[in-house]
């Protein structure tokens, strides 16, 4: 299996490793083989913060990705729905297990020389 890193702004990243916040939205989808997402925690925090595993991956239509997500996605549905705008599908990562590193990681710890504007396999 790979992972990918995936730039996540901090309030995102604090809601995963809280437990409140159990999706990922994302624009895209990843290869089939990745099972891990890298947190990458943007400005102001600029770090490799730790790792979640994915459960599953929903992919379907806006309304219905929100409809199965909402509770558990820690994002308002007016953010939700300014992400997909004029998007007819969105991408869900169902995560898991999150893992917080002890010591938080520069992106060169992860063999990346620059923060992704969205994700990189690593």
């Amino acid at each position: 299996m790979s992972r990918m890193l995936l730039s996540i702004k901090p309030e995102y990243v604090n809601k995963i490793v809280a437990g409140e916040k159990k999706y990922e939205f994302r624009k895209f989808h990843c290869r089939k083989d990745v099972d891990t997402i890298v947190i990458y925690a943007t400005a102001p925090v600029k770090q490799v913060i730790g790792e979640v595993s994915i459960i599953a991956i929903i992919e379907d239509d806006v309304e219905e990705v929100w409809r199965q997500t909402h509770s558990d996605g820690g994002i308002t549905k007016k953010a939700f729905k300014e992400y997909y705008k004029n998007k007819e599908t969105a991408i869900a990562y169902h995560l898991g297990n999150v893992k917080k590193y002890k010591e938080p990681m520069a992106l060169s710890d992860v063999g990346l020389s620059y923060a992704p504007q969205s994700f990189a396999y690593i």
